[in-house]
């Protein structure tokens, strides 16, 4: 009976291991999707900066061209509403319109030869490039970290133990609109 009582306690401490081993690795993955949604927040936040800069240097150049300027504000509004509700399909398609929006601005700025050649708007359009490059890895970093964390709620199983302690799938940061997915096109 003493052989059964301590086999039956190794089958006990094993399972308890692999459980603390599986809420270990799905709380390690959850905080990695946590920290990549707070790069995507860090590098948007330098982009909203950025725009009512970009927006002032070049109305001082077009000041005709009144409805693109007030659709990238109207585009930066709507952005930040939806970052601050965490949403990621709505804060996608948000961001996604704003990225339109901006590549309006770029293309207006090709009609105004002065300010192409405007240090103050190059040193934007620099900043904001760079910016924009960087929400595309924070995005890509995001969806990764996602496509682990969903994986490991979805293999057997860590996706018992997964929904029994309360971890939810969380939703990638993309496209939704295929209108969206296409290019922007600028008429003058």
């Amino acid at each position: 009976m003493t052989t059964f009582l301590w086999v039956l306690l190794g089958v006990i401490a094993v399972i308890v291991v692999a459980v603390i081993g599986m809420y270990n690795s799905l709380i390690r993955l959850k905080n990695r999707v946590d920290e990549a949604w707070s790069d995507i927040d860090v590098q948007l936040k330098r982009r909203y900066d950025l725009i009512p800069n970009l927006v002032e240097t070049v109305k001082g150049y077009a000041a005709h061209e009144k409805e693109t300027f007030e659709k990238v504000v109207n585009a930066r509004s709507a952005a930040m509403a939806a970052e601050s509700k965490g949403d990621a399909k709505e804060l996608a398609a948000a961001e996604n319109m704003l990225s339109g929006t901006l590549k309006s601005l770029f293309a207006l700025s090709e009609n105004y030869p002065d300010l192409k050649a405007n240090q103050n708007f190059l040193e934007l359009q620099r900043e904001l490039t760079d910016t924009e490059d960087k929400i595309q890895a924070s995005r890509r970093f995001y969806n990764g970290n996602v496509r682990d964390f969903n994986t490991k709620l979805q293999v057997f199983p860590t996706n018992i133990f997964g929904n029994m302690l309360g971890f939810k799938a969380r939703e990638f940061f993309g496209i939704e609109d295929a209108k969206e997915k296409e290019p922007v096109k600028v008429q003058f």
